[in-house]
């Protein structure tokens, strides 16, 4: 399976962005799909998950602003960040796994890697 993240650039503060990402090779429609980020110097972190069954989850940091949608015939997901602050500005990255796994704020336990795309909040 292989994971195709979009739509990252730059905004100002309060700006909003939408992430896309969509999984292509495999016949099966993921148990989890959603999102990680990492910003300059500091470790990967949680920021939301989607379940098959439509269960949303969101980091502390985001909630009330992200908001994630999935598209399960399209084996697609999507990241809408709106009232973006300086310090969402990280590369996010695109997980997925076939079974849904509790811990899913955990990254090691995610199969599938999107590529990546770069997310910049300034003024």
């Amino acid at each position: 399976v292989q994971l195709q993240a979009s739509g990252g650039g730059s905004v100002q503060p309060g700006g909003s962005l939408r992430l896309s990402c969509g999984a292509s090779g495999g016949t099966f429609n993921l148990g989890a799909m959603g999102w990680f980020r990492q910003a300059p110097g500091k470790e990967r972190e949680f920021v939301s998950m989607r379940r098959e069954n439509n269960q949303k989850y969101y980091a502390d940091s985001v909630k009330g602003r992200f908001t994630i949608s999935r598209d399960n015939a399209k084996n697609t997901v999507f990241l809408q960040m709106n009232s973006l602050k300086p310090e969402d500005t990280a590369t996010y990255f695109c997980v997925g796994r076939a079974v849904w796994n509790v811990k899913y704020y955990d990254p090691n336990v995610y199969d599938y890697w999107g590529q990546g795309t770069q997310v910049t909040v300034s003024s």
